[in-house]
């Protein structure tokens, strides 16, 4: 159990009633009930103070008596339950989040889409990606299931990043970039059809037929033919012929180009 400083608890309190743009914001009677999905017993209803400080006061009182609710609240605050019907809220609040916990020497990761506490090594510099995802893939896939799967090797391909397997970050992005692309032509029209159905489509074509009918533009898709020769380096002998292995640029340019096609796509929806 973490004991936290004063000024995070205080981020944390503007987090969950969030009043900044782009957060999720809560109202005085939303706020014992978020505490309760968070995991907390015994939970006090908003007294009608300035919402703020209720629960800046109410975090204080619980670090005090049991330090495992503040990492509750971290917790809900990270899981994406907590946004299904304000799914571009999270990514604002997560990425509040890891700058917060970041201080703290500890991090957001995940596991089978659910999220845990880390250690965070504050020596690694963490560089902005240069293209930034502004859709949820609940945008782009209109199948539970399927959106769930997209979301995992989103996921893993992050905590991948993160700790330096960079050809595994790679070939996630890949897999969740050919499965987005199939889900794509299976539920669009398409002016200019495929000559086999999507799922016996190589990756290669997917992004040609993207591109043909107008879903993602012509720098997406030179991107995505770029990530798709790395997205080979799955096969051994593949990396060993090409004398390259994937490093942090060559992953940070396989996230800038799936979620240029990302964006891409949300523009594009019919």
């Amino acid at each position: 159990m973490e004991h936290f400083d004063d000024s995070t608890l205080t981020e944390l309190a503007a987090i969950v009633c969030g009043d900044e743009p782009g957060m999720k914001r809560r109202s005085g009677w939303e706020l014992a009930g978020f505490l309760k999905r968070a995991g907390w017993e015994n939970v006090p209803e908003h007294d009608g103070r300035p919402r703020m400080l209720w629960v800046e006061e109410t975090l204080r009182e619980r670090q005090d008596d049991e330090a495992a609710d503040i990492e509750r609240v971290i917790l809900r605050l990270a899981d994406r339950r907590e946004y299904l019907q304000q799914p571009h809220d999270y990514d604002a609040v997560i990425t509040r989040l890891q700058d917060i916990l970041a201080l703290e020497g500890q991090r957001i990761d995940y596991h089978k889409n659910r999220p845990f506490l880390a250690d965070h090594d504050s020596d690694e510099v963490r560089r902005p990606q240069r293209v930034e995802l502004k859709v949820a893939i609940t945008d782009l896939v209109d199948d539970p299931d399927l959106a769930s799967a997209v979301q995992l090797r989103l996921d893993e391909a992050r905590i991948c990043q993160e700790h330096g397997a960079y050809t595994s970050a790679v070939i996630m992005l890949g897999s969740l970039l050919e499965g987005v692309l199939v889900h794509a032509a299976d539920t669009r029209p398409a002016a200019v059809p495929l000559i086999r159905p999507a799922r016996d489509t190589r990756l290669q074509e997917l992004i040609q037929h993207a591109h043909t009918n107008g879903w993602i533009d012509q720098d997406a898709k030179m991107a995505s033919d770029l990530l798709r020769t790395y997205r080979n380096l799955v096969h051994p002998l593949a990396e060993k012929r090409a004398r390259h292995s994937a490093d942090f640029d060559t992953a940070d340019l396989c996230w800038s180009t799936v979620n240029a096609v990302l964006n891409d796509l949300a523009a594009s929806t019919p």
